[in-house]
């Protein structure tokens, strides 16, 4: 990290507290201890210890080696006064659920942690890196009268969460000023790619930025998945249609691979957050997305179910390889479908524990899982279900996430 910029710009060492262990917030930590102090602050128990023994609490290769391997000012608490008490940044990576009862985002998780930030310690700059609606900041920043909380979104992937920081596509940051700039500078310091694009924006340009690149995402999944709905329906080769369309350069040949529609945890809550901010401005496109995820659900259920199978085995609630996240994934609403209309469901999911899912018998032996599935359903294919395959339901045409 020999960077004549940054041997300049960096000889300062400041303390930093990051607030939830989840994906954003331990790989921003990790990230961030290679050159300060951070105290990751959680409210679960285990993850603080997994973080003080170094072990990683979720599944991310370049965590779990960076906390083995890489030389890191990095503790866990959950004393809150111990994270937050003389932190210069605290950065906030709490669940913000999408409440479809309120038609938005529960942000309860990151009001409760400014709260106790400007109580403890009302000189730090408090960054959110949770997804919210767009104006959060802004109202936030009036209720506690300062202008020293600022947002900057994070574009990382499931599993690949530190990689994605080490190597950021771009750095935004939400607050035209010197922390703002400072901010990015500790990001840009943390990562492998000196000359990685940074952007200074109003608060909530930056809250626009994170919705709409979701939102675009997920619009791109919806778009191949009706294609291929289309094409299946026809008798026609979804392979072909997606190979010719895709080599236009402008389309590309990436994140196009069908699936079971878009699922893990913030491509649907972000397209249904920003229907809700939408609610006074003519718009058609972002509806459409949202219900051609649900139509994409009902096409793949009516293809299993004509299969007329006794049992149907779903293949992992994970959908994404090297994750270990099955929030709101796709398959589940799958299986909602299945179950309604009578078929015996089981599950094969290392992840859980216990011993049913939604009322769903969870087989974690997988000889016995594969015995006992008429259909087995996979959003996407591995090699240990290579041996099954004529029994096995997917939309994966390209064996890529």
């Amino acid at each position: 990290m020999g960077d004549g910029h940054k041997d300049r710009a960096y000889h300062w060492h400041v303390k930093i507290a990051v607030a939830g262990m989840g994906y954003v917030g331990l790989s921003n930590a990790v990230l961030l201890a290679q050159r300060h102090e951070v105290v990751a602050f959680d409210i679960d128990a285990h993850r603080v210890a997994a973080v003080n023994d170094r072990r990683s609490p979720i599944e991310d290769p370049e965590i779990e080696e960076y906390l083995a391997r890489v030389e890191l000012d990095l503790h866990a608490t959950s004393d809150p006064f111990e994270a937050y008490a003389g932190a210069r940044f605290v950065v906030v990576a709490t669940p913000t659920d999408y409440d479809p009862d309120a038609n938005f985002f529960d942000t309860s998780s990151v009001e409760a942690v400014i709260a106790q930030v400007t109580a403890i310690e009302p000189s730090a700059t408090i960054v959110i890196k949770s997804t919210i609606p767009v104006g959060f900041t802004d109202r936030m920043c009036e209720e506690h009268d300062t202008d020293q909380i600022l947002f900057a979104p994070e574009f990382l992937r499931e599993g690949k969460a530190l990689h994605d920081n080490l190597h950021p596509s771009r750095i935004v940051v939400g607050q035209r000023s010197e922390r703002g700039k400072e901010f990015a500078d500790l990001m840009l310091e943390g990562s492998l790619e000196p000359t990685a694009p940074v952007l200074i924006t109003d608060a909530k340009q930056a809250e626009a930025i994170k919705l709409f690149a979701n939102t675009y995402l997920a619009m791109r999944v919806a778009f191949f998945n009706e294609l291929d709905t289309f094409a299946s329906s026809h008798g026609m080769d979804s392979r072909d249609i997606i190979t010719g369309v895709s080599l236009d350069p402008r389309v590309g040949r990436h994140y196009n691979n069908p699936s079971f529609g878009y699922g893990g945890y913030c491509l649907p809550k972000d397209t249904k957050q920003l229907l809700a901010n939408y609610q006074d401005v003519p718009q058609d496109l972002i509806r459409a997305v949202v219900d051609a995820n649900a139509t994409r659900k009902d096409f793949v259920a009516e293809q299993i179910l004509a299969l007329q199978p006794a049992v149907v085995g779903i293949y992992r609630l994970v959908m994404k390889e090297g994750s270990d996240n099955y929030r709101t994934s796709s398959v589940q609403g799958i299986m909602k479908r299945l179950k309604a209309k009578g078929l015996e469901v089981i599950v094969y999911e290392p992840v859980l524990t216990e011993s049913h899912f939604y009322h769903s018998e969870v087989v974690n032996d997988l000889a016995e899982f594969k015995r006992r599935s008429s259909v087995i359903v996979a959003n996407r294919i591995s090699d240990e279900i290579r041996d099954v395959v004529d029994r096995v339901y997917t939309r994966d045409l390209f064996g890529r996430d």
